[in-house]
């Protein structure tokens, strides 16, 4: 049976109308990483933004499935299982235990956590899948010969290779030659071309759509779709009918959108029409978030496979690139690891979430130091929205016992000039969930929470503008005209302020639900809670560095166990 996707907790969108007329559907997955070591902050920076954009459509009140998993099956499991003298499925079983545990180190929202070794959906749907293509006439055995890389687990030419060395782990490529089963890539040139063209299969950012465009403009040649018995230590799920063979590791992969769906089980499994075939809905998107490097898997083999198959295509493949520390992409080969558990223990799960989606870049490597996430959490967070909430709820108690007074459209309000009716403020509150919606539909991260800070911005402009202060002095002074007006600029405010952390829930929950929580629903007449810090300032903690081992040398790249 599959996982049941979690309802919407966060707040609703104060922009009702927005909302689509009939609900929609969005299927969103990270790809599944190796478990040959613990989860590094490179593969968080995936899971974090699938979490988001899952929050994101439920906060729009979307019917979403969110997920994730491990790729037990590869192997660099095995070799990394035998290097450690432990047998694979206990080691495997170590390693996706922590990428597991990343949920509440991490503050996810999966739906379902699916694992190829011991999920018993995934084998039948696996072993589905490569009938379907069989009986399509795509799948043939032959001799081959070729340069394999297990880090990538794939065959690389001699051309592609950087002084023989693989160009993403930088080591040796093994030659391997054996029998293999091979899928007919070639076949699907012009329908994967035309798919690109007709947007049916949307690529984010343009610069990798136009990268799969040329690849396969270039030319396509069938692929290696199994692996010896023998090589793969018996590990793997077995090729149906041919006891010699087990499954390319990227076959059985790439499956798991479908076995997690009780593919395995027919195409009529409810799960698989409701989420796959998008069957009952207004409308469907079936979203893959991977990294750069495995994006010929995702944007090219995946989709004709699924097209040999028979079956729907995923509707948008989302690509972000590394992160790096001293400028080398994080790797547990190269040398380069940033454990994101240490760095929630010291600086907290919304600290980091932020930084992964504020600081990322929608194009570009970016490079990890803790100084750069201490500042913006202590200038987005604490200084930010932090500053503006306790700042507001401060001055409802302190000049109105705490309770929220009538806002700019209360009775008597006419009469208030523009300068403190916050007109542009408020404009700037409801125009925010548009803003973030066009940003995170090009999956720009980046742009979604710069419109969030734009409008904190403008809320502390506000305030300066208002001198809320001055308006109370007035007022205690007799000036009932003044009191008017702090009546508006304080309900302006705890509505704006409302606005924004209902907008922050998807990036930051913890600390949105603390926002939320000192402004209450906004209303009129409502009592705030006594104000308190919704996020502290942080101080850069020297012991706490990212664990960044020497470089890889020539000596060494031979020994070194492949990310």
């Amino acid at each position: 049976m599959s996982a049941s996707p979690t309802q919407p907790t966060s707040p609703t969108r104060l922009a009702a109308s927005a909302r689509p007329a009939a609900p929609r559907r969005f299927y969103v997955t990270t790809s599944i990483p190796y478990v040959n070591a613990d989860p590094h902050l490179g593969f968080a920076l995936e899971l974090v933004q699938a979490d988001v954009l899952a929050r994101h459509r439920r906060l729009r009140g979307d019917q979403v499935r969110f997920q994730s998993g491990t790729d037990d099956n590869a192997l660099k499991n095995v070799q990394a299982a035998e290097r450690a003298g432990v047998p694979t499925q206990d080691f495997v079983d170590a390693h996706a235990a922590a990428f597991a545990r990343q949920r509440e180190v991490l503050d996810l929202s999966y739906d379902d956590f699916l694992r190829t070794s011991r999920d018993p959906r995934h084998r039948p749907g696996a072993e589905r899948l490569w009938r379907a293509c069989a009986d399509a006439g795509d799948l043939y055995r032959k001799h081959y010969e070729g340069l394999y890389c297990v880090g990538c687990e794939q065959f690389y030419a001699e051309d592609e290779l950087a002084d023989g060395l693989c160009p993403q782990h930088e080591t040796r490529p093994q030659p391997v030659s054996e029998e293999n089963w091979f899928f007919r890539l070639s076949r699907y040139q012009q329908q994967l071309l035309d798919l690109y063209a007709s947007g049916r299969l949307r690529i984010e950012p343009a610069v990798r759509a136009n990268e799969v465009r040329a690849f396969v403009e270039a030319g396509l040649t069938d692929f290696s779709i199994s692996r010896s018995v023998d090589r793969a230590r018996g590990w793997g799920v077995p090729v149906p009918g041919d006891p010699t063979q087990v499954m390319y590791v990227w076959w059985d992969a790439l499956g798991n959108y479908l076995t997690g769906l009780d593919y395995g089980d027919g195409p009529d499994a409810p799960a698989f029409r409701t989420w796959w075939r998008g069957e009952g809905a207004s409308g469907s998107r079936r979203v893959h978030v991977v990294g750069k490097d495995i994006l010929r898997f995702h944007a090219i083999y995946w989709p004709a496979m699924l097209l040999s198959a028979g079956l729907p295509l995923p509707t948008e493949i989302l690509v972000h690139d590394f992160l790096t520390a001293n400028g080398r992409k994080l790797s547990k080969s190269l040398g380069t690891v940033v454990d994101p558990v240490r760095l929630t223990e010291e600086y907290g799960t919304d600290a980091l979430r932020w930084w992964l989606t504020a600081r990322v870049p929608k194009v570009g490597d970016t490079d990890f130091t803790l100084d750069r996430l201490v500042d913006v959490a202590n200038q987005d967070l604490a200084g930010g929205i932090g500053n503006l909430t306790q700042r507001v709820v401060s001055m409802v108690h302190r000049y109105r016992a705490g309770i929220v007074p009538e806002g700019p459209e209360g009775p008597e309000r006419d009469d208030v000039r523009e300068h403190f009716a916050g007109t542009a403020l408020l404009a700037e509150a409801n125009g925010l969930p548009d803003r973030i919606d066009d940003a995170l539909a090009a999956f720009d991260l980046r742009a979604a929470t710069r419109a969030v800070r734009a409008v904190i911005a403008q809320a502390n402009r506000y305030v300066e503008d208002t001198a809320p202060w001055t308006l109370a002095k007035a007022e205690r002074a007799g000036d009932r005209d003044a009191g008017r007006r702090l009546d508006v600029v304080l309900g302006v405010l705890t509505a704006a302020v409302r606005a924004i952390g209902a907008e922050l829930a998807p990036f930051v929950p913890t600390l949105a639900e603390r926002v939320l929580v000192q402004v209450g629903s906004g209303l009129p007449g409502e009592r705030l809670p006594d104000p308190a810090p919704v996020f502290p300032r942080l101080e850069v903690r020297p012991e706490v560095r990212p664990d960044v081992r020497p470089e890889v040398t020539e000596e060494r790249r031979e020994e070194v166990p492949a990310t």
